[in-house]
């Protein structure tokens, strides 16, 4: 059996879905944190079948909880201080996310302006939609 040790302190991303932690590892900017990042692959798990396991050793402030719940929602965030789980973070919808997706339309100011901003605005929750803030083009799919 494979052996990862544990952390003294950082924090644990669980229940991603399988094949996803190299999506989140560069949409987290882990790359360009100074410390130390295991990704586990295609374990087994009894919920899920399998699944993807991030272990970054790293105060969670470093954490942006809102790329983490637009990316996937249902991922499990472990705090780890002194070699134990001190908290676990409920992950949900962020109201807005910024600079993470971009708009589309051809015709939208963002096209045009390049360092404003890509806002983006939960629309739909139960469907998880978001509008561009700016021209209110809809965004399909992660």
């Amino acid at each position: 059996m494979l052996n990862i040790s544990g952390i003294h302190e950082g924090f644990v991303l669980d229940h991603i879905q399988a094949g996803m932690s190299m999506k989140i590892y560069h949409d987290l900017h882990l790359d360009q944190f100074d410390c130390t990042v295991a990704i586990i692959m295609n374990a087994k798990s009894n919920k899920m079948g399998k699944k993807d396991i991030i272990k970054v050793e790293c105060p969670i402030d470093a954490l942006d909880l809102d790329i983490l719940g637009y990316i996937d929602h249902n991922i499990t965030v472990n705090v780890i201080q002194g070699d134990k789980i001190v908290d676990k973070k409920v992950l949900t919808l962020p109201r807005q996310i910024k600079n993470v997706i971009s708009c589309k339309n051809p015709r939208c100011i963002t096209s045009i302006e390049q360092e404003l901003d890509q806002i983006f605005i939960l629309t739909d929750e139960e469907n998880e939609v978001y509008r561009c803030k700016y021209c209110e083009e809809k965004y399909n799919g992660k």
